[in-house]
């Protein structure tokens, strides 16, 4: 019971300090004219998505290459 409050306290802080961040990143970008800014942040977002998908996809079919082999 207890490491589920402290679990609980945990998530929650940061997600309220992840939300005040992205407000003001979003009144920064807004406010922008070009949009050449929010385009670039938009980018790198989906580029720090993609990282975690292909090193696990990376290692899943690594395990499974090395796992084949050893049932041949």
């Amino acid at each position: 019971m207890n490491n589920k409050l402290i679990l609980f306290v945990t998530v929650l802080l940061f997600t309220l300090k992840s939300s005040a961040q992205c407000a003001m990143c979003r009144a920064v970008l807004e406010s922008e004219e070009g949009q050449s800014t929010a385009k670039g942040i938009n980018d790198g977002i989906v580029y720090l998505m993609i990282i975690p998908y292909v090193l696990f996809f990376g290692f899943a079919y690594f395990m499974y290459k090395k796992y084949n082999k050893k049932s041949n």
